[in-house]
């Protein structure tokens, strides 16, 4: 997911993204524990795109106020 793409979403979609984001993440990450991931890069572009939701949630909501 683009950064244009986020900033167009709103602070509770952002929120529900985050949430829908780490259950992915950790099951990803469940996955790989158990038997390795065809592709283990999947981990790093979840973890990159939670970071990528939450700057851009914190953005919103300091200039709400």
């Amino acid at each position: 997911m683009k950064v244009e793409e986020i900033k167009e979403l709103s602070v509770s979609e952002i929120v529900e993204r985050i949430e829908t984001e780490t259950a992915a993440l950790q099951q990803l990450e469940l996955n790989h524990t158990t038997s390795p991931l065809e592709n283990p890069m999947q981990i790093r572009h979840s973890r990159r795109n939670i970071a990528r939701l939450k700057t851009i949630l914190s953005q919103k909501q300091l200039t709400e106020k």
